[in-house]
């Protein structure tokens, strides 16, 4: 393993600890709290059907984070952008994967804990993420990557999963 795989190795941990983990975790827990909802009692068929999305969610959050690492040579963050434009994995059917799976395990939370006021911070969450991918993230790649990421962004959607791409 070089410094670098390594480096990135640990910078992926703090990160997925950090953003994803605040955001999926700390966040839903301390919005159950205030509410007073805790973990369910008994599980009724809402709860084993919520363990689809959690792990669906979770299972695409950490393959979109290995192409990052492995193929962008960098992580989803401003401390150490990839190096390479990521078409590769997830992203060759959809342009944000990382955000839709936090979505579907947002989603799986609010199912699992029967729990409106999670259901609306992820509505929220959602929105505040489309603003932040249309009016930073996306200007942030054209700037970056130029033409190649233009043909990226013509041939695959933003949110909707389409036909795979071909570089």
């Amino acid at each position: 393993m070089t410094l670098r795989s390594a480096r990135l190795f640990l910078e992926s941990i703090a990160f997925t600890i950090v953003v994803p983990g605040s955001v999926t975790v700390l966040i839903p827990f301390l919005i159950l709290r205030s509410t007073g909802q805790g973990w369910p009692q008994f599980w009724t068929w809402l709860q084993f059907a919520a363990v689809v999305p959690l792990t669906l969610g979770a299972a695409i959050y950490f393959r979109c984070l290995w192409d990052f690492a492995a193929k962008g040579r960098g992580i989803p963050s401003p401390i150490d952008h990839p190096r390479h434009l990521v078409v590769s994995g997830l992203y060759c059917y959809v342009r944000n994967p990382m955000y839709l799976g936090a979505l579907t395990v947002l989603l799986g939370e609010a199912t699992f804990f029967e729990s409106f006021d999670v259901l609306i911070y992820t509505l929220c969450w959602f929105l505040f993420v489309n603003m932040v991918v249309i009016f930073y993230e996306e200007r942030t790649l054209r700037r970056r990557f130029g033409d190649s990421y233009l043909r990226y962004r013509a041939a695959v959607r933003r949110w909707i999963p389409g036909r795979k791409y071909a570089n």
